[in-house]
């Protein structure tokens, strides 16, 4: 009789833990909704899934000193909520570096002139662990200044021969990020 309402007791707890989790990944990402950037061609599939924090009226990049929300210098998830997730269908080079097939973690490392991509191979984790141990490949892009700012946090793609340019866009900052079939 104990030993079934010990079994019972425990898979109650695991129930209501998995309901809590759920319930504030459904607040967070009412703050900061999930989306799907993709691009695709004949030899290339790239699909990129992130959440969209907004600007908000904050300092969005910049020093830490100044309370920027991203910091120069810093590992940032690369949007917000879980760590976003990237899929090359095949080997890539990654501003000319190269990336095998498969699904990563994407983090970011923003500086004011140039901000440094890490490709990372553990996903599915909250964005803030990070552990740059499984670090698969990190190189520099650079960033360009857009005139109107962005609100929200944005991912996209601008075709280029071989490939396409993977945008990450956010206030008046982008980041350029070369991806070329290898």
């Amino acid at each position: 009789m104990n030993k079934n309402l010990l079994i019972l007791s425990g898979v109650g707890f695991v129930l209501v833990g998995i309901v809590a989790y759920l319930s504030v990944q459904r607040y967070t990402k009412s703050f900061s909704p999930e989306a799907v950037a993709e691009y695709s061609s004949d030899s290339l599939a790239v699909k990129v899934t992130y959440c969209q924090p907004a600007k908000k009226k904050r300092l969005i990049f910049g020093r830490e000193k100044d309370n920027a929300l991203v910091p120069y210098d810093k590992v940032w998830r690369t949007g917000a909520n879980e760590a976003t997730v990237i899929h090359f269908s095949s080997d890539v080079q990654l501003a000319g570096t190269p990336v095998p097939a498969g699904t990563y973690s994407l983090w970011t490392i923003p500086g004011p002139a140039r901000w440094q991509v890490v490709i990372n191979e553990e996903t599915g984790q909250w964005g803030t662990q990070y552990n740059d141990g499984l670090d698969v490949v990190r190189v520099d892009v650079p960033i360009r200044i857009r005139e109107e700012a962005r609100e929200n946090f944005s991912v996209y793609f601008e075709e280029q021969t071989h490939g396409a340019d993977l945008i990450l866009s956010w206030d008046h900052t982008e980041a350029v990020v070369p991806i070329r079939v290898q």
